[in-house]
């Protein structure tokens, strides 16, 4: 493609897509003036600072924080007004992607500011989601070369699609519900709300938000999961059935944020007991969220990393196939999933194909809750109470992830919690009789649970020799 000559395809793509940009000039215009509308632009009418529930946070003034939050949204909202005029032009169709990354800051910025009030919060966060949604989400793969060839929506040698809608739509469901949670518990951080109610642990969620741990963020950890899972949502909204070839450095962005990030906090959000003595409702449950995405999505990244090496040996470029995408031979038509209007079961059976639940794999998983729930059960303390805090979480990490067929050689990994827990009584300190009987059972039980593979019923190209 030429600077003077813009495909064919582009133009007609802009010339569809005007109102998306006469919206986001208009958000951009929202910007200019919510300072001031929502009484965040006016320092001297703040009254409250925000974090009087975290006081041992160190922050600024309130009046500065107003102050910040006024210039960057004003800033952005001119940005995208100019960014959506320059999107006229289909030469300039990095334009589009320049305002998506204003978005992306917009989401961002109350985080680094403080936000002053929820006001401001919502509006970034609110804002900032539309401005992603309209540049890079409705308008598939905006501005990019019209180079794609037709190809198929199954990946050759599977059984089914991973990129289909019905397999994405229990990710996005649970990144809002990670999102709606993480809010709730980031609102408590900011200081917009002066308690938050735990139904089963007391006070346990309010002393996490306040322990030196969160504290040490030099953001909201809470208001950084709202970004994430915002981000993760969003994302899962992107591209066409077939973007685990045409669009995988978006594959690749969205299973980073979904596998080692969600990896990472799950196991934070665990060490809870052993950091701060107690748990969390609202971590939990968003732990779970994080949890259960891990699965669903390794599918779509290993086809993803299918194509991309397949297309390597056949001698493409891997930059140029990382942001391009391209076909592939073989594969077919995705005429497996269900089609609107389906039945409930059948979308439903559709939206988890590769993951299975072995009662093996089961039977681990609730070995690594006993573990983590008998410390309080059995009385330990010290190190047999960590061991017992830090090993059921893996179990119960590693139980879940390997119910992904494609990831199902990792249920291996629990042989070795297994080992260790029959050794622990003899290493740790402030076990029991009744310690020492139950890690002798949990590493017994969890070594020949994790030794049998468990049913694998969908098939995966090349792919199959790694599922042992």
């Amino acid at each position: 493609m030429s600077g003077d000559q813009p495909d064919q395809s582009i133009e007609q793509q802009a010339a569809t897509n005007l109102w998306l940009l006469a919206f986001v000039a208009l958000l951009g215009a929202w910007l200019v003036f919510a300072p001031s509308t929502l009484g965040y632009g006016d320092p001297g009418e703040a009254t409250a600072a925000v974090g009087e529930t975290t006081s041992t946070r160190q922050l600024s003034p309130i009046a500065t924080r107003g102050q910040w939050m006024t210039w960057s949204d004003m800033a952005s909202g001119i940005a995208l007004m100019a960014f959506a005029a320059l999107s006229l032009d289909a030469r300039r169709y990095w334009s589009r992607w320049a305002a998506c990354l204003v978005g992306v800051w917009l989401m961002f910025a109350p985080l680094v500011f403080w936000a002053p009030d929820e006001a401001a919060y919502l509006n970034g966060v609110l804002v900032g989601a539309l401005v992603v949604a309209l540049t890079v989400l409705i308008p598939e793969m905006p501005g990019m070369p019209a180079i794609m060839k037709p190809g198929p929506e199954r990946p050759p040698g599977w059984s089914y699609n991973p990129s289909s809608w019905l397999q994405r739509t229990p990710v996005i469901a649970l990144g809002w519900l990670g999102f709606f949670f993480a809010r709730l518990m980031a609102a408590y951080q900011f200081g917009y709300i002066d308690n938050l109610w735990d139904p089963f642990f007391g006070d346990g969620t309010e002393q996490i938000l306040d322990s030196d741990i969160s504290m040490a963020w030099p953001v909201s950890d809470a208001g950084l999961g709202v970004f994430a899972y915002t981000l993760e949502a969003l994302m899962g909204y992107m591209g066409g059935t077939d973007r685990w070839r045409t669009m995988p450095w978006m594959v690749t962005f969205f299973g980073f944020l979904v596998i080692p990030l969600s990896g990472v906090s799950i196991f934070l959000i665990m060490m809870q007991p052993v950091s701060v003595g107690t748990w969390s409702t609202y971590a939990l449950v968003t732990a779970a969220a994080m949890l259960v995405m891990i699965p669903l999505t390794l599918d779509e990244v290993a086809a993803m990393v299918q194509f991309v090496v397949r297309k390597r040996r056949e001698g493409a470029g891997i930059w140029h196939t990382f942001w391009f995408g391209g076909t592939v031979e073989g594969g077919g038509a995705d005429d497996r999933s269900p089609r609107y209007p389906a039945t409930v079961g059948a979308a439903a059976q559709a939206s988890v194909w590769g993951m299975t639940m072995p009662p093996t794999l089961l039977a681990s998983a609730a070995v690594g809750i006993w573990l983590m729930a008998a410390p309080a059960v059995l009385g330990t303390a010290g190190g047999a109470a960590d061991s017992d805090h830090i090993i059921g979480a893996l179990v119960v990490c590693i139980a879940v992830v390997a119910m992904a067929e494609i990831g199902r050689t990792l249920r291996l990994l629990d042989v070795g919690f297994g080992a260790w827990l029959i050794v622990a009584p003899l290493v740790v300190e402030g076990g029991s009789p009744a310690y020492t009987v139950s890690s002798l059972a949990c590493g017994a039980a969890l070594v020949a649970l994790s030794l049998p593979r468990g049913a694998v019923r969908e098939r995966y190209g090349t792919l199959d020799r790694l599922v042992r």
